[in-house]
């Protein structure tokens, strides 16, 4: 019993710093808390010496580690003296606040776009893209696959009227899309495509657009990795006996493009793709891997190698230069191809329980990321520890595709045929 007594008296000297601004400061002086305090019980302590109106939820980090476990037990792991003064820094936590309503598709949302701050761009089952400016709001269709869209990007901006999208589909063709987003009305605009890409042998998996320019680049079962222009070229003649209907129904004669450049190495699906600089592409496979390519002269230079089959990639965190991916097993990965001599992964997060299918820096932070996953689940991460900061399951099946919109919301499709977004989400 004196033992029992002993541990429960057990206290350590913290001072609470943050870099929040006002109401979240507390006075920089020394507290005395128990030393078996959790992050809830922290965040509790927290609480009363803000004195805010409604309770808050907070995270906790010694020099640079988030806490996930018992004070006295995260001390005794990273070795620290509990005899002096502990400085703990404090952030909000980063999870969901509110759940906007679901918005309903005809089939599986396959693929989600959430680069733009107007709106949201999402893949279906049903051959259809569709451009949402809110939750249930549904301003544009973008129609005339005859195949599932696999995958779905915004090209280019327009300016403060207009947006380029380009879509990828399992009928083996790419489709660029002009969109008026200035229009208003209470109905859906259906929009055709000024332009349809040829050259793919079999379903196009994945479509990203060049940053700062006019390309997009897409992977395919063929195992091959193609560079499009979006441009309307004055090279490329109508085909003849296709039309589509522009927004005012009226018919317009249709491009066709083909490939500029076609990339070669892999040797199974080209899963995912992206382009986060101007002459650099990144892709997965199902081979395993993770390549990187020069626009320029189409060369890899750059192989990752997982030891399983992925279905999805990812550049950002510090410097836009570490790698996530995900694929058939439930572990992401995290490697950092600045480190020499190594292709070991920086980083595996093993919290998902089916394969990963899609994965997402946030384009501001260092830390953060997300993964989604056929459990059913979509986890927020930070490097700064093992275990999800927030898990987010408000699908009924398969999360098929997730992306962060806003900086602090993140949407997200599935095989419930919902666009779910979830918002008030603080990254620090």
């Amino acid at each position: 019993m004196d033992g029992e007594g002993e541990d429960a008296s057990k206290v350590i000297h913290v001072k609470f710093l943050t870099k929040l601004d006002s109401p979240f400061k507390v006075p920089v002086t020394s507290v005395v808390i128990p030393s078996s305090v959790t992050r809830l019980g922290l965040s509790s302590i927290l609480n009363s010496l803000l004195t805010l109106e409604k309770p808050e939820a907070f995270d906790f980090l010694i020099d640079g580690e988030l806490i996930r476990m018992s004070l006295e037990q995260f001390l005794l792991a990273k070795g620290i003296s509990a005899e002096r003064t502990l400085e703990i820094e404090y952030i909000r936590a980063v999870a969901p606040r509110k759940e906007e309503k679901p918005s309903l598709h005809d089939d599986w949302v396959s693929a989600v776009d959430g680069s733009s701050p107007s709106f949201v761009l999402t893949g279906c089952y049903d051959g259809l893209g569709r451009i949402w400016s809110s939750p249930g709001s549904c301003t544009h269709i973008l129609e005339g696959h005859t195949g599932a869209i696999s995958s779905i990007a915004f090209a280019n901006s327009e300016g403060a009227e207009g947006v380029t999208v380009a879509t990828a589909s399992k009928d083996r063709t790419l489709r660029l899309f002009k969109v008026d987003t200035a229009e208003s009305g209470d109905s859906t605009t259906r929009v055709g495509a000024y332009k349809i890409l040829r050259g793919h042998k079999a379903s196009v998996a994945s479509v990203a657009s060049q940053k700062y320019g006019s390309k997009v680049s897409s992977g395919s079962w063929d195992c091959t990795i193609n560079v499009w222009d979006t441009n309307e070229s004055t090279s490329e003649l109508s085909v003849p006996g296709k039309k589509r209907k522009g927004n005012n129904q009226a018919e317009e004669p249709q491009l066709e493009g083909e490939a500029e450049t076609t990339f070669v190495g892999h040797t199974q699906c080209v899963s995912s793709v992206v382009w986060p600089e101007h002459d650099v592409v990144y892709s997965c496979s199902w081979d395993h891997s993770v390549r990187r390519w020069d626009v320029e002269t189409g060369k890899d230079s750059l192989n990752l190698y997982s030891g399983k089959a992925l279905n999805t990639v990812d550049v950002g965190g510090e410097g836009s230069a570490l790698v996530a991916a995900g694929g058939s097993d439930p572990i992401l990965r995290v490697w950092d191809p600045r480190k020499p001599g190594t292709s070991a992964p920086v980083f595996q997060f093993s919290s998902h329980s089916s394969w990963i299918s899609a994965c997402k820096w946030h384009k501001s932070s260092w830390f953060h990321l997300l993964s989604a996953s056929y459990d059913g689940k979509i986890m927020l991460w930070d490097l700064r520890t093992a275990w999800p900061l927030s898990i987010i399951d408000t699908h009924k099946d398969k999360v098929l595709c997730a992306d962060w919109w806003k900086g602090d919301s993140v949407v997200s499709g599935g095989a419930d045929s919902n666009l779910r977004i979830s918002s008030g989400i603080s990254i620090s």
